[in-house]
């Protein structure tokens, strides 16, 4: 990381940053050619270990993408303000990121959907107690991140 100033490294302050993000772009590799797609997300912690939950349709191209490659990227922002300088150089944009990579599958079994679906639907509304209806499960896909690497970077005025 080229500023180190700015290079968070504190556990729980990285996952307060997570928790302030509403989008994770998952980045692919796609024949050569680079593939970013953002999903709505939850996430959950054991210890030091991080994973990332997403839904899906049955079938697309990030779908295809999945069974093609074990190790995906992933990047998630939050805090965004310009500040304004009298001289173009004098502005800043001020805002908090979470970066790594990890390992992406498709999670099997109506128990691993609707825990993966009510982990993305606490991220959102605060609330645990969910129900899913099995038609649902069968109609839609959800995505495991097992994080492997993790660094994050905020910009804060004071800097």
């Amino acid at each position: 990381m080229r500023r180190k100033d700015r290079e968070v490294k504190d556990y729980p302050e990285i996952i307060k940053i997570i928790d302030e993000c509403d989008c994770c772009r998952l980045g692919f590799v796609d024949d050569k050619e680079a593939y970013i797609v953002p999903l709505n997300f939850g996430y959950e912690t054991n210890g030091s270990d991080l994973t990332l939950y997403f839904h899906s349709a049955k079938e697309g191209r990030k779908i295809d993408l999945v069974s093609k490659q074990e190790r995906v990227a992933f990047e998630l922002d939050c805090s965004h303000k310009l500040v304004e300088g009298k001289e173009a150089s004098d502005y800043t944009f001020l805002y908090q990121c979470v970066m790594g990579t990890g390992k992406l599958e498709l999670v099997s079994g109506e128990e691993e959907k609707t825990h993966g679906l009510s982990v993305i639907m606490d991220h959102y509304s605060e609330r645990k107690d969910w129900r899913f209806d099995s038609s649902l499960l069968k109609r839609m896909n959800v995505l495991r991140l097992s994080v492997k690497e993790l660094s994050a970077k905020a910009h804060f005025y004071n800097d």
